[in-house]
């Protein structure tokens, strides 16, 4: 078979297919990894004592743990808490979904794993951001007489989401890449295909040249729309807004 035609009818009909599944990952990881990091960011800089430290308690374990290994273990791990759980619960009558939920699916593990990994991650940008602001803002909020949670919404905050885009968005960059490694739970996503494609053909060198193409695409759309969030988010005359 020749390479042109290897191209068109087997390698890139394979791709395409494992491209929208990779989206179709990525979006739904970057958007809980966004959101979780928001609310852990903010428990960790404004929240109660307790909180803070379970919230500490999390980020340190999924910063501090392989992704892999976390893909792992809501996937291969979690079907033997539910072997543990089945045992206890079913004698006493308890609904079967409250051990079976353990029991993911691939794209689930996969979204999962994604999304409490980045969030840890954008938690600290968060907390990092809301850190970063200035006593004198809250007491100038307080003189005009904002209650606390208005000193949040209307001045906190905005000065907050503009210091933490650049970071979430390398976070974001990183997870469109990471998703590549949904493949260890069976998923056939773009490096999916890839694999079982080269193995088939042992054409390896085009199956990854070709997947690395589809992956810079990727990141070259992202960086472009982060950067025109961080332009729409700039104030005129304050630090650096790009060319």
């Amino acid at each position: 078979m020749g390479t042109w035609e290897f191209y068109v009818t087997v390698l890139a009909p394979a791709l395409n297919k494992g491209f929208w599944l990779s989206v179709k990952i990525i979006v739904p990881s970057t958007l809980l990894g966004v959101a979780i990091g928001v609310l852990a960011g903010a428990g960790r800089a404004a929240g109660p004592k307790w909180l803070k430290r379970i919230l500490d308690l999390y980020v340190s374990i999924f910063r501090g743990t392989p992704l892999v290994v976390q893909l792992m273990m809501w996937y291969y791990g979690l079907p033997s808490l539910t072997l543990l759980l089945e045992p206890i619960l079913k004698p006493l009558g308890w609904p079967e979904f409250t051990w079976r939920i353990f029991l993911l699916k691939p794209y689930a593990a996969a979204v999962l794993g994604f999304s409490l990994c980045s969030g840890a991650y954008q938690s600290e940008y968060i907390r990092g951001a809301l850190l970063s602001i200035r006593r004198g803002q809250y007491l100038a909020a307080e003189s005009l007489g904002f209650t606390r949670l208005q000193t949040f919404w209307h001045v906190t905050a905005p000065m907050a989401l503009r210091r933490a885009v650049p970071g979430c968005g390398n976070e974001i960059i990183y997870l469109i890449k990471y998703s590549s490694l949904a493949v260890l739970v069976t998923l056939q996503e773009l490096t999916g295909e890839a694999k079982q494609i080269a193995s088939l053909y042992f054409r390896h060198l085009e199956c990854y040249l070709l997947v690395a193409l589809y992956y810079l695409v990727l990141v070259t759309i992202a960086t472009f729309l982060l950067r025109r969030l961080e332009k729409s988010l700039a104030v005129p005359g304050l630090g650096h807004t790009g060319s």
